[in-house]
C-alpha cells in the first residue's frame, strides 16, 4: 500500500491510496464467501455455486462494490495515520481504479486542522460582573421551601376561589354528544394551573361543596383532536371535595424541619451564602464565556466546511442518543417539530462551527502558553467520574483506554487555558 497526498484549498487534502492487485483479490474472494450463502444460479445448491462462474453469470464486477468497502475499512484509518495530517472530518471516498487483476485505488477527501493565528490572549476587556443577592430573593427562595412544605386542609364552609384544590366529576359533550377523553370521575384540579381547556377553571370559582354546575367551553383552534378543534363544548360538573394550600409558618421551627439549622435567621443566611455562591459561578461563567468570545473574533483561522459538517453529524447522534435514553424515537420527535435530518444537521451547523472554533483557540493557547496536565490531575478527574457513576476509581481505570485517558488530559487542559484567559482578562 502507498499513500499519496495533495494538499487542497480551504485546509482540505486528498490521499490517493493504492492497494496491490493481490489483494485486491483477496477482497473479492471475501466478498463472494460473504454473499455465496444467497446466489442462485440454475444446476446449483445454494451457497455451493463457484465464484468464476457467479462471475460469469452477473458480471465480472459483481463482487467489486463489497470488496471495496472491505479494502477501505481495513485500510483507510492506518493509511490516514501514516500521513501524520491531523484529519479533522469524515472523508469522501471516490474509486479511481477498480479491475480485475490490477491495483486498486481509491481517493478520501477530508480537512485537516486549521492553522490558527492566536490572538492577544492575556489582558482582554470583558464587562465587569456584580455580584449580589437581595433580600428580595433570600425570601422567593424561602417561598420555594415553604411551597415545598405545604399541606391540604378540606374546605367546606366556602365556594372555590383561585388557587384551590378541587376534587370532581364531569362529562362533556358536543352538540348533545359525549366525545372521548371528556369523562372523569373524582379528577383532581388545581384552579388556576390553566392545566384543562381555557375558561374552564374559572367556571368553577364560586361552585359548593357538592353543587352541580354546567361549564361552557370553546375548544382551541388547534387542539390536537382535530374533531373537537373550534367546538362549543358544555360540561357537566359535580364539585365534591374544595381543598385550599396550608403554608407552614416560617420560624424557628420551620427551620428545623427543612434545614440543619435551629434559627430561621441562620436559615436565611445559608440561603443567602448559596444565592451568592451560584451567582459567582454564573458571572465567572459569563466573563469566561465573554473573554473565550473576545478571543475568537482577534483569532484567525480558515475553517473547511467538511469540518463544519462532521461537527453536526456527530452532535445530531448525541442528540438522537439523548432522546432514545429518554424513550423518545427520534421519527417521533422530528414529526412533532416539522422537521427533518436534513434541516435539523443544517440547523445545527452554526452551533458547529461555533465548538470548533472555540476547541481550535483554546488547544492553541494550551500550546502557545506551555500548559501541561500531570498525571495526579488525570487520576483525580477519574475520580470524580468514578464518584459520579458510583464505581470504584481502579475498576473504571480499568476499562478506558489510554485514548480516553489522553482525552481527559487535553480536556483538563483546555479548561486550564480558559482559566488562564479569564484569570487575566480586565473588567470594564
Amino acid at each position: 500500500m502507498s499513500a499519496q497526498v495533495e494538499r487542497l484549498e480551504h485546509n482540505m487534502v486528498k490521499l490517493t491510496i493504492e492497494i496491490a492487485a493481490e489483494e485486491f483479490g483477496k477482497a473479492i474472494t471475501r466478498a463472494y464467501n460473504k454473499n455465496k450463502k444467497s446466489i442462485q444460479v440454475p444446476g446449483f445448491r445454494k451457497g455451493h455455486v463457484p465464484q468464476k462462474l457467479v462471475e460469469k453469470v452477473y458480471g465480472a464486477g459483481v463482487f467489486f462494490e463489497d470488496a471495496a468497502n472491505d479494502l477501505i475499512n481495513r485500510t483507510y484509518a492506518e493509511e490516514a495515520e501514516s500521513t501524520g495530517l491531523e484529519i479533522m472530518s469524515r472523508p469522501e471516498f471516490d474509486i479511481e481504479q477498480i479491475e480485475n487483476g490490477k491495483s486498486f485505488i481509491y481517493t478520501a477527501t477530508a480537512a485537516v486542522r486549521p492553522e490558527v493565528k492566536l490572538g492577544e490572549y492575556k489582558g482582554i476587556e470583558v464587562k465587569k460582573q456584580t455580584v449580589e443577592v437581595t433580600e428580595s430573593e433570600v425570601e422567593d427562595e424561602l417561598r420555594k421551601e415553604q411551597e415545598k412544605n405545604s399541606r391540604l386542609v378540606d374546605v367546606e364552609d366556602r365556594a372555590v376561589e383561585k388557587g384551590d384544590t378541587v376534587t370532581l366529576d364531569y362529562s362533556g359533550s358536543v352538540d348533545g354528544e359525549k366525545f372521548d377523553g371528556g369523562t372523569a370521575e373524582g379528577q383532581t384540579l388545581v384552579i388556576g394551573s390553566n392545566s384543562f381547556i381555557p375558561g374552564f377553571e374559572d367556571q368553577l370559582i364560586g361552585v359548593l361543596p357538592g353543587e352541580d354546575c354546567n361549564v361552557y367551553v370553546k375548544f382551541p383552534e388547534e387542539y390536537h383532536a382535530t374533531d373537537l378543534a373550534g367546538r362549543d363544548a358544555v360540561f357537566a360538573c359535580k364539585v365534591h371535595k374544595i381543598q385550599k394550600k396550608e403554608l407552614p409558618e416560617l420560624n424557628d421551627e420551620f427551620a428545623q424541619d427543612v434545614s440543619e439549622f435551629d434559627t430561621l435567621d441562620e436559615y436565611k443566611e445559608d440561603i443567602r451564602s448559596r444565592l451568592l455562591d451560584t451567582k459567582s459561578r454564573q458571572a465567572r461563567t459569563a466573563l469566561e464565556n465573554e473573554a473565550v468570545d473576545k478571543l475568537i473574533e482577534a483569532s484567525e483561522m480558515d475553517i473547511p466546511d467538511a469540518m463544519v459538517s462532521s461537527q453536526a453529524a456527530q452532535m445530531y447522534q448525541e442528540f438522537v442518543q439523548r432522546l432514545s435514553s429518554q424513550g423518545i424515537p427520534a421519527e417521533m420527535y422530528l414529526k412533532y417539530q416539522n422537521s427533518t435530518p436534513e434541516k435539523m444537521l443544517e440547523d445545527m451547523k452554526p452551533q458547529a462551527d461555533k465548538q470548533i472554533r472555540t476547541r481550535l483557540v483554546l488547544e492553541e493557547v494550551v500550546k502557545d502558553a506551555g500548559i501541561e496536565i500531570g498525571d495526579d490531575k488525570i487520576e483525580e478527574e477519574i475520580g470524580k467520574i468514578a464518584s459520579a457513576y458510583q464505581i470504584e476509581a481502579d475498576k473504571l481505570k480499568e476499562v478506558m483506554s489510554d485514548a480516553e485517558k489522553e482525552q481527559i488530559r487535553k480536556d483538563l487542559a483546555v479548561q486550564e487555558a480558559v482559566s488562564l484567559i479569564a484569570d487575566s482578562a480586565k473588567e470594564v
